[in-house]
């Protein structure tokens, strides 16, 4: 266990960053706006460790970048004085180039470099992830808040790249010095992406390692009263089955409800193959090969959790031999598809 200092604390990476050393069980002192310069230079006296992640990005006066970024991070090293603890901080890929907020992230870096023998610089692209404030200076932020919201967006150009970065990729980096996970994509396809996500909930971004941390980003800007769906639910005597979630490339998820004493299936397919796991009730899963007699049983209950593998080329069905409702979960290796359904009557 360490005795780490994060500064900026309440910011967006502070919040993810302090989250995840208190898993680690270190002791975290945390500093931000409010709190006394008296108390930084206590934490700093028992700090082994110190990720300096304040900074001004947004003043009233130009001046305070240099304040905020240089000056802060110049107060740090001379509170240090003699103890010599590694500081972890967090610039701007802005620090190459010739504007106020750049030139003070420059200063930083210098000053710390010159100062601190074991500094540890990381010139950050625009970070995305949960927590991050939205209509501030982070556009995916915006796009997520917004389009959850139904609310309007503003693109200048969609074919702008931008270069970024994951939050969970970012914490990582910087408490292990691992290599820094950056996609670069526009913002056009930024927009379309999540835009995909509000309109088709039931589809799964699974496409990519960036599709997968913007889905997670976009769920966690969704408002009060937005996190559930309804499902189309297709119902008869038998009972009822139910899409759950599909994608291109992972196939589908269905819950099949079947009530008592009923016979569900007696159907085969060439390719497509399934996977059953019954999590209530009680049921028998009959197969019988394409051309051949022998019918092969399965005994499934939802007190003794298995997968069956429904294998192409065998018509097959399942029973429920219980008093009450057997819930089945499916997944099919491919998206049901009325044009190529891959499904043929046949009595087991």
């Amino acid at each position: 266990m360490s005795k780490v200092l994060v500064t900026g604390s309440k910011g967006f990476i502070g919040q993810n960053l302090v989250c995840a050393l208190k898993e680690r069980k270190d002791e975290v002192f945390e500093f931000d706006l409010g709190v006394p310069e008296s108390s930084l230079r206590e934490y700093l006296s028992k700090a082994d460790i110190v990720y300096h992640l304040a900074g001004v990005n947004r003043p009233k006066d130009p001046k305070e970048f240099m304040t905020g970024n240089y000056g802060l991070t110049e107060k740090i090293v001379n509170l240090l004085g003699s103890r010599q603890v590694p500081i972890v901080i967090t610039s701007s890929i802005q620090a190459e180039l010739d504007n106020d907020y750049g030139k003070s992230k420059k200063a930083a870096e210098d000053y710390l470099r010159d100062n601190c023998k074991e500094a540890r610089i990381y010139r950050l692209p625009n970070v995305f992830g949960k927590w991050s404030r939205p209509n501030y200076n982070s556009a995916i932020a915006t796009f997520c808040h917004n389009i959850a919201r139904d609310l309007p967006i503003q693109i200048n150009d969609e074919k702008t790249e931008m270069t970024v970065a994951y939050i969970d990729d970012v914490v990582n980096t910087l408490i292990d010095d691992a290599e820094l996970i950056i996609y670069k994509v526009t913002l056009g396809e930024l927009v379309e992406r999540i835009k995909n996500y509000k309109k088709d909930a039931i589809t799964a971004p699974l496409q990519d390692g960036l599709g997968r941390k913007l889905h997670a980003t976009y769920l966690s800007y969704l408002p009060e009263g937005g996190f559930s769906y309804p499902l189309k639910m297709n119902t008869d005597e038998r009972g009822s089955f139910t899409e759950m979630l599909h994608t291109p490339e992972r196939g589908q998820v269905s819950v099949n409800v079947i009530s008592s004493k009923v016979t569900k299936g007696n159907h085969w397919h060439n390719t497509k193959n399934e996977k059953f796991l019954v999590v209530s009730g009680d049921g028998v899963i009959r197969f019988r090969r394409i051309n051949d007699e022998k019918v092969i049983e399965y005994k499934v209950s939802g007190k003794k959790m298995e997968i069956v593998n429904i294998p192409p080329g065998y018509t097959h069905n399942i029973e429920n031999i219980g008093t009450s409702e057997l819930i089945c979960v499916i997944w099919a290796n491919e998206v049901f598809s009325p044009e190529l359904p891959d499904t043929f009557y046949e009595e087991v």
